[in-house]
């Protein structure tokens, strides 16, 4: 069978793929791989072997894809692979396992990604099973940006370790330009799957130096995006809303990008030059400095994070600025004060801390960030979109110590696209936040504010398949009359007989606050009726408070509606998981 998925960035030609091609079997999360005969490499000898695995745990789908790119490379190599989501796989069948690679990133602040979950419970528990057969190696994505770097990746090869199993290479934990040291990584850890005395048939003349080759771009990726056209601009939240919702269509011309619903697209932003040159002037740094091969205004722009500030450029001000309240924190290791006091405050806000003349913009640069691309939630189907991408965005902007303050990306698009032309662009893939494949299954979407924007883009993806499922939408914001975004299409939709149900929450229009997961209480016999008769359940929008207080609501719904003890309802809740029947896509 056809692979499901070869990342656009992969490190092959045509040629390769097509070849690379005929080994891979499987649907979506789960890849069983397989080698072909070949006197070259010793594969006959190595398909007598143990199989390699390649678990993965992910939140946006890059784990997987790096999960992905090395079984490939283990296939290339001759070994036998099978790549699953951590979540896929119990603790009976980890225990016959003799060899395993995972590759998974942290979510939030060191939590396990969704996917993942369910597997570290398990592994975690005093259940599980122990694991002295098994050689395994486990390579971290992260972002140092979070206190809780590379966490997840942390916690799973101490507790695999404690479970008796032997660490064939130490741990890498990758910051967010993970790519090269994410292969180079791999390449070094699949010959060290195998034991130096052969055991399990190692495979013959096994090719270290070609395991990992170098990477080509192919296609539109991160570090390659498309410049698209901004098509449409405009305001969907009314003119008294707080808030500033703008709805984007980006024309994909003829890059030949292609999503599906679910997927979401990376935008590279560019600074705010007001940003710039605040920056330039407390550095005292002349724009024109040749910095490498380009100038330090363009570096700033384009180039480096300048908005946020990073952890060490944090402890270098702390160092130099003598500023008594930012020392204490750091040094009591208070996360939530510390937090606070950032709160708002961009690097020229560190910088001003210390003394004038404290920094230079050689001082400075060694300690930011390379610039980011943001992922927004797809807002369309590319069946009712017509060559173009759509958005859903919140402008981020307020008003701290004297200044106006914006989001990096989302005033980028709101301000700025027009003026630059087009945007980057490139397609991220999120197969674990897909429909059912099955058109007659009901689904309950969750999705407050600009949570909305991946339910849009299911609810024109139903009716473009003619799905005859029932569609259950719950959408909320402050005020009714200023921030029901999509009002219209979502009326035309409920009269069309698409959307099945539209609960509407908004928080600020009566004296008690009213939320969806209020709304989710409210009609929770009907909700769980809909999963006893085997809806999908989705969740788009805020991690922090949100999605916590929905998977709350549900958990209550499931224990009260299903006469359920709550451990009996949180089983019930793991099992809609398992299934990949309780999704969500939380930020």
């Amino acid at each position: 069978m056809k692979i499901p998925y070869i990342p656009e960035d992969a490190p092959f030609n045509t040629d390769q793929r097509a070849w690379l091609g005929g080994f891979l079997a499987g649907l979506h999360s789960r890849l069983a791989i397989a080698p072909e005969a070949s006197a070259a490499t010793g594969s006959a000898a190595s398909a007598k072997t143990e199989p390699l695995f390649v678990l993965y745990g992910t939140q946006t789908g890059n784990a997987e894809r790096v999960a992905m790119d090395a079984a490939v490379t283990a296939q290339a190599m001759g070994f036998t692979a099978e790549v699953a989501g951590l979540d896929d796989i119990g603790m009976e069948r980890l225990a016959t396992m003799r060899r395993l690679i995972v590759v998974t990133s942290t979510y939030g602040e060191g939590e396990m990604p969704d996917n993942a979950q369910l597997f570290w419970d398990a592994l975690s528990a005093s259940t599980a099973p122990r694991l002295e057969g098994l050689r395994f190696a486990v390579l971290a994505l992260g972002d140092t940006g979070y206190d809780g770097f590379c966490q997840a990746g942390k916690l799973i090869d101490m507790r695999l370790e404690q479970l008796g199993a032997s660490r064939i290479l130490a741990r890498r934990d990758c910051d967010i330009d993970y790519e090269d040291p994410a292969n180079a990584w791999i390449a070094e850890a699949l010959p060290l799957t195998v034991p130096d005395d052969g055991a399990g048939g190692k495979p013959a003349a096994l090719p270290r130096a070609a395991a990992s080759p170098a990477r080509q771009t192919t296609g539109w990726s991160r570090k390659n995006p498309y410049a698209a056209r901004l098509a449409v601009n405009r305001r969907l939240s009314g003119s008294t809303s707080a808030k500033e919702i703008r709805h984007y269509e980006f024309d994909l011309g003829d890059s030949g990008l292609q999503y599906e619903a679910g997927d979401a697209l990376g935008v590279m932003p560019v600074n705010d030059p007001a940003l710039v040159r605040l920056l330039l002037t407390r550095l005292d740094a002349d724009p024109d400095t040749s910095v490498g091969d380009t100038s330090l205004g363009a570096l700033l722009t384009t180039g480096l994070e300048i908005s946020t500030p990073p952890r060490d450029l944090i402890a270098e001000v702390e160092r130099r600025a003598g500023n008594e309240e930012l020392t204490h924190l750091l040094r009591n290791g208070d996360k939530e004060a510390l937090d606070a006091f950032l709160w708002g405050k961009d690097i020229c806000d560190l910088v001003a801390l210390a003394p004038p003349s404290s920094f230079s913009a050689d001082d400075i640069l060694p300690l930011l960030k390379p610039l980011q691309h943001r992922a927004y939630s797809i807002s369309s189907s590319p069946h009712a979109a017509s060559g173009h991408v759509h958005l859903t965005v919140a402008s981020v902007r307020y008003h701290a110590d004297g200044r106006d303050r914006c989001g990096v990306c989302s005033t980028f698009l709101a301000d700025r696209v027009a003026q630059n032309g087009a945007a980057g662009i490139f397609v991220s893939q999120n197969k674990n936040f897909r429909l059912p494949a099955d058109n007659d299954t009901p689904v309950i979407m969750v999705g407050p504010g600009t949570g909305i924007a991946p339910f849009r883009a299911f609810l024109q993806e139903r009716q473009a398949r003619g799905a005859r499922g029932r569609n259950w939408l719950f959408f909320g914001d402050q005020h009714h009359d200023s921030d029901f975004i999509y009002q219209d299409e979502l009326a035309e939709m409920s009269r069309d007989g698409l959307l099945s149900r539209l609960d509407l929450a908004f928080s600020r229009d009566q004296q008690e606050k009213i939320y969806v997961q209020t709304r989710m209480r409210e009609n929770g016999k009907a909700l769980f009726d809909w999963l006893q008769q085997g809806a999908f359940f989705y969740v788009c929008g805020d991690a922090s408070r949100m999605a916590r207080d929905v998977d709350a609501a549900l958990s209550d719904i499931v224990a009260s509606h299903g006469n359920l003890t709550q451990e009996k309802a949180s089983d019930y809740i793991a099992g809609l998981k398992r299934e990949k029947r309780y999704l969500r896509d939380v930020y």
